[in-house]
């Protein structure tokens, strides 16, 4: 009892530790490109697809490392030194309008640190795989998905929250630091790393059970010669498997990152949004989606039950073909243009430089006439945006925990660690490269072609499926130990 006890509270602090990895990541996205358009000028939408997606590179670079580390030595280990790094690089963040030139650069390097700290999910997807019964897996992992939805709704509705402190702020002369509505929740962010690293030190303890739920000596005390028999040879592994599922894993993130890249700018063109407006009502949006997505967690425990985990998998990227199909605009209606006056947008930038903030009420609004499909490319309307969000909150985290859980059901019994990395690089990858393929493709060609993209990257992943629909099977039931 006291044993299951313990295993379940650590399970719980991994919970704890994966909401606030995405707290992390959201806190600060929706206000990501007003804070870089504030404290450098030259920074522009393609360079916010950068931005964005340093976080991933960096993830997508530590996860395998972490992964690796949590195989041969104690969880803690990786655990606090990732959650440290953080914790700096969200300081670091905060700063990033001290340096005289070249901010935009600090902005991307912090985030990149940031992600690398994050890297540690790795590390809890292995540690609640290897700490679960095949039967308590598809649920564990649901709560766990859960507690990420709940960090990247409550990072946005933080960031809506702390927008009333206002561009200005208050300075703190003692430490140099600007406490404005950009500033804030990087250090609330770094805050809770602080508590993080308690809970990690004080109450998380090693715990291995086998598929059945039997207890096994953690790997990371395998050292001693104790339960070899629990290590599995790799080529009892389905690779073909393992590779679908990271593929598939890929298209989920992917197609989430453009989402979420693309709202604030998308908003701003279409429904001539200023930055406020748009950090506001996006926080918003993101924060009701989130929480419809808690709700398909919910459903997804009980579907998955009764149909499975794959009939799932492909409903959920059937609903975000919907999602984004209804994104493509039509109609005779276009966009406000955003028309500028060279000369007195010059005045006007220097002018702000000089007060150090931009008056709002100067700021143009609508669809820069630089971006030349403005002009003929019909607008998106609030409703088509609003439908669109909606659909893609229940099919994106229907994917995303059914992806994972099959995935921990195929490796079976052996110390993921490694493998789960290459899980959550293969998502970072696809929000390394979303941010960047949208912000490039929407700026230069629009909306309509981004989306038909996104749509066939979808009805790709609908027929890689299909096809290997037979492969994506537990470990267990593979070698015929359980009956699915």
């Amino acid at each position: 009892i006291h044993l299951l006890n313990s295993r379940w509270r650590s399970i719980r602090v991994m919970y704890f530790t994966m909401f606030l990895s995405s707290v992390g990541f959201t806190i600060v996205i929706t206000s990501l490109w007003p804070y870089l358009q504030l404290i450098d000028v030259s920074a522009d939408a393609s360079f916010l697809g950068w931005v964005v997606a340093a976080y991933s590179l960096g993830q997508m670079i530590a996860s395998p490392l972490f992964g690796l580390w949590s195989n041969h030595r104690p969880r803690k280990e990786p655990l606090v030194c990732s959650i440290i790094i953080n914790l700096s690089a969200n300081i670091y963040y905060a700063y990033a309008y001290l340096p005289t030139k070249d901010k935009k650069f600090h902005i991307l390097m912090s985030r990149a640190f940031v992600g690398f700290g994050a890297g540690n999910v790795a590390v809890v997807r292995s540690y609640v795989a290897g700490a679960t019964s095949l039967k308590e897996r598809t649920s564990a992992m649901a709560n766990m998905s859960a507690c990420q939805a709940l960090g990247f709704i409550l990072g946005p509705a933080l960031q809506a929250f702390l927008s009333f402190i206002g561009e200005k702020g208050i300075t703190v002369k003692v430490i140099d630091l600007q406490l404005n509505m950009y500033t804030a929740p990087a250090l609330l962010a770094a805050a809770f790393g602080v508590v993080n690293i308690l809970l990690v030190g004080l109450v998380l303890r090693e715990h291995r059970v086998d598929d059945q739920g039997r207890q096994i000596r953690s790997i990371n005390e395998i050292s001693e010669g104790i339960n070899v028999s629990c290590i599995v040879p790799e080529e009892s592994i389905d690779q073909v498997a393992v590779l679908t599922s990271n593929i598939l894993f890929f298209v989920v993130m992917f197609i989430f990152a453009v989402f979420e890249t693309i709202s604030t700018p998308l908003s701003m063109d279409m429904f001539a949004w200023t930055r406020k407006e748009a950090v506001l009502y996006n926080g918003i949006i993101i924060c009701c989606i989130g929480f419809e997505s808690i709700l398909v967690f919910l459903v997804v425990k009980v579907a998955s039950q009764r149909v499975g985990d794959r009939p799932v998998l492909l409903a959920g990227l059937a609903i975000i073909f919907c999602g984004f199909f209804i994104l493509l605009p039509w109609g005779n209606h276009y966009p406000k243009i955003q028309w500028a006056d060279l000369k007195n947008n010059s005045l006007l930038s220097r002018a702000s430089e000089a007060t150090g903030v931009s008056n709002s009420s100067f700021e143009p609004t609508g669809c820069p006439y630089e971006q030349t499909w403005c002009q003929y490319t019909p607008t998106i309307h609030l409703a088509q945006y609003l439908s669109s969000d909606i659909l893609i909150g229940v099919g994106y985290p229907a994917c995303n925990v059914m992806s994972y859980t099959l995935y921990s059901k195929i490796l079976g019994p052996k110390p993921q660690g490694v493998y789960m990395g290459w899980l959550t690089a293969s998502g970072s990858g696809a929000r390394t490269l979303g941010p960047v393929f949208v912000s490039q493709v929407y700026t230069i060609l629009g909306p309509r072609w981004a989306f038909s993209l996104i749509c066939s990257m979808v009805v790709g992943a609908i027929i890689l499926l299909s096809c290997l629909y037979h492969r994506l099977i537990a470990f267990s039931v593979r070698h015929g130990s359980i009956i699915e």
